[in-house]
């Protein structure tokens, strides 16, 4: 599902209207009733008291107006707010408000501070606000009149329903621009915005519901400008094809998995589970030989093999072994360690390699000072699945500086260095080589525990060895991984999570994604 920014929304608005013929009222009168819909199904209750409608003098007021005479009509007791003065109200918006005094719906004009003042008590005694001062058009921080009116409704303790945008909050950033509408629910309008689904600006939103008020999917589609995209259930589920009758393991590709080291040998392990719950046909871990035994010895479905080591960690001479053990797909990285062997190892491999590389952990940290060499090339696909401080460590930054931009940090060290960006955390980012970015909504804070990327790792290399897509294969992997973690905390909560819970759960996220999902029995 694309996100849009104003000038896209804007656009969208336009060409609904110009050429495909839809009126702009009709669009109005749409998204009205579709936030009044979205109402009734959550905050019921809440219309048996008293709604207080806040009203801007642009197009958001003007759905505010239809909300109000939809309600009325619906025998709901509101009072309209404008915060402004009638003769500020220009265009549809108007066409709204008239209705309301022809109604017989006494509208308040809140024009300064005075006003605000003597009216506030009225909406303090509300069982529902619904914020309809500013959509997508804010550019600059609210003051004065404004600031106060956002600073009262968020003391106040009501629910609120915010129109499209809690007011305050700019779609063109996931940074709060100033002071702004804390909504318990955000009803948007054609299309999820980015403050609403990327932290800080998202906690404000409150839950959100996408709202269809009749633009069509196409002109959403054609759009120019930034593609970014919040991945749906629907749309992942359509990347999965069911396997035949006559499938065996040699349809679903051999993944190699190149990683642990002495004290960390459990990371390869993960990662290898993560590959066969993932569905890979074949799994082998080439880890340090110290540790193959240890390796082998922790489940019997996969196999192994040693790589020779020396004082500096893994041996770069045993790269062409290694490789020569690969078939469809390498994954590299989880606890390996950091020797000057092992990153001279990593990135002889990475220039050697033929077949599509999955880079983790470890294995990004050797390329930390010399990220120029972390890089795709025509026919060999390139993926990394960095946390914010690997990613800090590639770019030069810190990784505060990496939280504050990571949309942008991702999609420009995908574009610049040919390869496929995972950025790991709240709201994971998958960045393409063509600029495109996909936001997954899945996971928790519970996943954030040692281990759980090295089970991402190991997923993204099995679905690549299967799809043999890596737009495909890092999108389905990455909303399987937050979903499995999203069944484990439902039944053990999110602190004692583990990332073996993940990956025991990986089974029951495939059910639920393709619908065929029993209740689950771990014990």
């Amino acid at each position: 599902m694309r996100i849009l920014d104003a000038r896209q929304m804007r656009e969208a608005d336009r060409r609904t209207i110009e050429d495909i013929g839809i009126p702009s009222l009709v669009l109005m009168e749409n998204a009205g009733r579709q936030v009044v819909a979205a109402i009734e199904a959550t905050h019921a209750e809440r219309l048996e008291g008293h709604v207080a409608v806040l009203c801007g003098r642009g197009n958001n007021g003007g759905d505010g107006f239809v909300i109000a005479r939809t309600l009325l009509q619906r025998g709901v007791e509101v009072s309209v707010f404008l915060i402004g003065t009638v003769a500020d109200v220009r265009g549809d918006a108007r066409a709204n408000l008239d209705i309301l005094g022809r109604l017989g719906l006494t509208v308040v004009e809140i024009a300064d501070s005075q006003a605000w003042e003597l009216h506030s008590s009225e909406i303090e005694d509300a069982t529902l606000i619904v914020d309809a001062i500013f959509g997508t058009g804010l550019r600059s921080p609210i003051a004065g009149l404004l600031e106060t009116v956002v600073a009262d409704v968020n003391a106040s303790g009501i629910p609120v329903v915010a129109v499209d945008l809690p007011s305050g909050l700019s779609a063109d950033s996931h940074e709060p621009i100033g002071p702004c509408i804390a909504a318990s629910m955000t009803v948007t309008l054609a299309a999820p915005k980015l403050a609403l689904v990327l932290p800080p600006a998202e906690t404000h939103a409150g839950d959100v519901v996408i709202a269809d008020i009749g633009i069509p999917d196409g002109v959403i589609a054609e759009l120019e400008g930034p593609q970014v995209e919040l991945m749906t259930r629907g749309d992942v589920r359509e990347l999965i094809t069911p396997r035949t009758p006559d499938s065996h393991k040699g349809d679903f590709g051999h993944v190699l998995v190149v990683a642990g080291a002495p004290g960390k040998s459990g990371a390869a392990h993960l990662a290898a589970m993560g590959a066969l719950r993932s569905g890979a046909g074949l799994v082998t871990v080439a880890t340090a030989a110290s540790c193959q035994a240890i390796v082998a010895a922790m489940a019997p479905e996969y196999m192994t093999l040693g790589i020779d080591e020396d004082a500096d960690g893994l041996s770069a001479v045993a790269v062409d072994r290694v490789l020569d053990e690969a078939r469809d797909v390498v994954a590299i990285g989880p606890g390996l360690g950091q020797g000057a062997g092992t990153r001279a190892f990593v990135l002889r491999l990475l220039d050697r390699a033929i077949m599509p590389v999955i880079v983790d952990a470890d294995g990004l940290n050797a390329f930390a000072g010399n990220p120029s060499a972390l890089v795709g090339r025509e026919g060999r696909d390139v993926i990394i699945t960095p946390h914010p401080g690997e990613m800090a460590r590639l770019v030069g930054l810190s990784t505060h500086e990496v939280q504050a931009n990571r949309l942008v940090i991702a999609r420009d060290f995908a574009t610049s260095h040919h390869l496929y960006v995972i950025l790991k955390g709240h709201r994971t980012l998958i960045a393409t080589p063509d600029g495109a970015v996909f936001i997954n909504p899945t996971g928790n804070p519970g996943m954030a525990t040692g281990g759980t990327g090295d089970v991402l790792c190991g997923m993204v290399a099995a679905w690549l060895a299967q799809l043999l897509d890596a737009e495909a294969a890092c999108r389905l992997a990455v909303y399987l991984h937050g979903l499995a973690g999203d069944l484990a905390e439902a039944d053990l909560g999110n602190a004692p999570m583990t990332a073996g819970d993940v990956a025991l759960y990986l089974s029951d996220a495939f059910q639920e994604l393709t619908a065929k999902r029993k209740t689950p029995d771990h014990s």
